[in-house]
């Protein structure tokens, strides 16, 4: 079994509910597998499917759950029994609070983070696709974390999977599963099915068993912020997950960047709580700021304390500063300013971070602000003035402000997943880029008469040894084994009439135009420049 990582418990506390980490590479089935679970949906309304920011949810788990019967009655053709997390299970059941992280790579920071605060971690692997980058990934904070670890090899209903190929390509990370003599529980599951739903719960209540997770209720609350925002009709908004104690309404809640009092506590179904204990995520409003993504918080009794001790403007001054300054080994490089807006601040630390990752010697990109919400007139002014680009990710941009955008020729680009984003910046950057010059030789010519010269040009005669001679080609003069320069086609004539082109083993008459002095016998590289436009 895996190790047990809680501290040694304290008997005369009481046990609390398990906090798990659902990680794995993007598009495993990890927010599916949840939603099987919560039976919700949520992964249909994520932008292609994907999770764009952590989210955090709390089920229920029904007392002597057969573990096996949801694989028994789908067999029969029997629909599925009513999943956790539902309100009519009995107080009597057994609770998990599970942390859902984002598969994709621009995502690691919020994957640290959700490991950090777990107990145990659920390492989700896709069977016919195995280990993936972001799986190394994963398993690294793991290890880091010192989780207890369950392996759920998922989607195990396609004929293509391969349950014992990904334990074998565990083992070559260092987690040997159960089965191979190791101390890795690992269980196959469907989220389509339901196979192995059930045995997966009981696996992480036992874990969670052996691990002796206990709080403590008489202290004061406290925990990590799992996410926040700044919505455009309720203010700041944030995710909190309750380490220790019980909070409840007009509660003052600090932060190390805000703080503020409890108007309002929601559970992840948005239902409205009373009050709210160990190990369970909340959305609070009423924060002055949204706070920053993985800090700490406690319940304090002075509201006014809680101002002066919070850092919130000292924070973001410092970042804002940071953000702004651009240190330029080559000033002649060119800069790609952007406003970043987006709807979480876990997803505009990704986004930020992604975007620093984007390495050019001839492009600095260069972000101005980097905030929480919609697009507003603000954004639009300062992109004027700066020449900047507005970037938004899951933002709204209203009306009045993309006609203002329009008006002020600022470019806006909206988006919802966020790869896209970033290849669109890369595009923009790249786009500053001088474009790359592309040769491709056309015809070889050898010259066989000199006509006439003068100051705008000589005319030569040259039979086309190779190729295609053409109007407008560049031309290369070699003699010898010396290049002398080059120059260009300005007319061409075939039997002293003129002509766009002249093929191989014909004699062509030729306007040159250059600084190189043509001689019989020179031998002449006809070919075309075509500008390409670079990529990063």
């Amino acid at each position: 079994m895996p190790k047990k990582t809680a501290k040694q418990p304290n008997n005369n506390l009481p046990s609390r509910p398990p906090v798990v980490v659902i990680l794995g590479h993007v598009d495993h089935g990890k927010t599916s597998l949840l939603d099987y679970i919560r039976q919700t949906k949520i992964a249909e309304k994520e932008s292609g499917g994907i999770t764009q920011h952590i989210g955090a949810y709390q089920v229920e788990v029904p007392p002597e759950e057969a573990p096996k019967s949801r694989v028994s009655e789908a067999s029969r053709g029997i629909p599925p029994r009513q999943p956790a997390g539902r309100d009519d299970f009995t107080p009597s059941g057994r609770k998990i609070t599970f942390i859902d992280t984002p598969g994709h790579e621009a995502f690691s920071a919020m994957r640290s983070r959700g490991a950090k605060v777990a107990d145990i971690a659920v390492l989700v692997i896709a069977g016919e696709e195995g280990v993936k980058p972001q799986t190394k990934e994963a398993i690294s904070h793991i290890k880091k974390a010192g989780l207890a670890t369950i392996v759920a090899i998922t989607k195990t209903d396609k004929p293509a999977a391969q349950p014992e190929k990904v334990k074998t390509d565990l083992s070559a990370e260092g987690l040997i599963v159960e089965s191979r003599g190791g101390d890795i529980p690992s269980v196959n599951v469907s989220s389509k099915t339901g196979q192995g739903v059930d045995e997966l719960l009981e696996m992480i209540l036992l874990v969670a068993e052996m691990g002796n997770l206990v709080a403590d209720p008489s202290k004061p609350a406290s925990g990590v912020i799992i996410e926040s925002c700044r919505d455009p009709l309720r203010g700041p908004t944030a995710t909190l997950l309750i380490q220790e104690g019980a909070i409840k309404p007009k509660d003052i809640v600090l932060t190390e960047s805000t703080c503020g009092v409890i108007k309002r506590m929601e559970n992840w179904q948005g239902k409205t709580l009373e009050t709210a204990t160990t190990t369970q995520p909340i959305s609070v409003l009423g924060l002055e700021e949204a706070p920053l993504v993985g800090e700490k918080w406690q319940v304090v009794t002075d509201i006014d304390l809680a101002r002066e001790k919070s850092k919130q403007k000292g924070l973001r001054e410092q970042k804002k500063r940071a953000r702004a300054e651009v240190i330029e080994s080559n000033p002649e490089k060119k800069i790609l300013n952007i406003i970043l807006k987006s709807d979480f601040l876990g997803s505009l630390e990704a986004l930020e971070e992604s975007l620093k990752s984007i390495k050019s010697d001839e492009v600095t990109l260069r972000i101005l602000e980097a905030e929480v919400g919609d697009i507003s007139e603000s954004d639009i002014k300062l992109a004027e003035s700066a020449r900047a680009k507005i970037i938004g990710f899951r933002v709204k941009l209203p009306n009045i402000y993309a006609q203002l955008a329009e008006q002020k020729k600022v470019d806006i680009s909206l988006f919802q997943v966020i790869y896209e984003l970033i290849q669109k910046v890369r595009e923009q950057m790249a786009e500053l880029l001088p474009p790359e010059i592309v040769r491709t030789d056309l015809a070889k010519l050898k010259v066989i008469a000199l006509f006439k010269k003068d100051k705008s040009g000589q005319v030569i005669g040259a039979k086309v040894l190779s190729g295609k001679v053409e109007k407008g080609l560049w031309v290369e003069v070699i003699r010898g084994e010396e290049n002398l320069g080059k120059g260009k086609i300005l007319h061409l004539q075939h039997e002293k009439n003129d002509a766009d082109t002249v093929g191989v083993g014909k004699n062509a008459g030729i306007f040159f135009q250059g600084n190189t002095q043509i001689e019989i016998d020179d031998i002449l590289m006809a070919y075309r420049e075509d500008k390409k436009r670079r990529t990063l």
